[in-house]
């Protein structure tokens, strides 16, 4: 084979084998602002997921600090009405602290 010959060749094959290629190279054009869409609404899922998570772990902590200040403050008040003035300032600082943290931002 001459050279030329090999070069018709090649060029009819190229022909053959470039629209695969063209259609492959434009498929991916195409789909690929649809998958990085698709990509970038699963990160936005996952954080406003993981957020949710984090602000019920948080609100279940504040109810638990609340619920162990106000059997804090409970007793201190037993005490007080048993005469303990210690007891009493106890009450009301713990008080404080109650309102503290029902005002408390999450």
């Amino acid at each position: 084979m001459s050279g030329g010959n090999m070069r018709l060749i090649l060029a009819m094959m190229s022909l053959v084998l470039l629209p695969g290629c063209v259609a492959s190279v434009v498929g991916d054009i195409v789909t690929a602002p649809v998958k990085i869409v698709s990509k970038t609404a699963d990160v936005l899922t996952t954080s406003q997921s993981e957020s949710d998570e984090k602000r019920g772990r948080e609100l279940r902590k504040r109810e638990e600090n609340l619920g162990k200040l106000a059997r804090q403050r409970d007793k201190a008040r037993e005490r007080c009405a048993d005469g303990d003035e210690n007891a009493c300032k106890k009450a009301y600082e713990i008080s404080d602290q109650i309102e503290d943290e029902q005002n408390r931002p999450i």
